[in-house]
């Protein structure tokens, strides 16, 4: 049971809340318990589960990964001028796995499943792959 969906970001740094085709997915597999890995088919995108409430979460996020891996770094040495997109995936990682439980991600509250964009805006592509047990 797998997929792979296609998304267009918009924005040089972005997070897309990825969440309802996660659960969409496993609805129409009809998992009710078992776990999804959610990965990034990219080297400059990942994938985080965080808050989805407020907003300010995502633009702090963003932000503050700027601070710590900026995009215009003087010994950066990669000749396509994206070492920052490569760092902030290894950061962030490119995969998430999440517990199915009763048919539905096993989420808190607050949390959502996003796709990190560190090198857009871009077409780009993540992978689902649903296991029962």
């Amino acid at each position: 049971m797998e997929r792979t969906f296609n998304l267009r970001t918009n924005q040089h740094d972005e997070m897309i809340d990825i969440t309802r085709d996660v659960a969409s997915f496993i609805r129409e597999q009809g998992v009710i318990n078992g776990v999804a890995i959610v990965s990034s088919l990219h080297t400059t995108a990942g994938i985080t589960v965080n808050e989805n409430a407020d907003p300010d979460v995502k633009t702090d996020f963003l932000r503050r990964l700027d601070e710590v891996f900026p995009w215009d770094h003087p010994k950066d040495l990669h000749m396509e001028g994206n070492t920052a997109s490569h760092l902030k995936v290894s950061t962030v990682g490119h995969n998430q796995t999440i517990i199915i439980s009763n048919g539905n991600l096993l989420l808190g509250t607050w949390q959502g499943i996003y796709f990190c964009e560190f090198d857009g805006p871009r077409s780009r592509k993540f992978h689902v792959k649903v296991m029962e047990g």
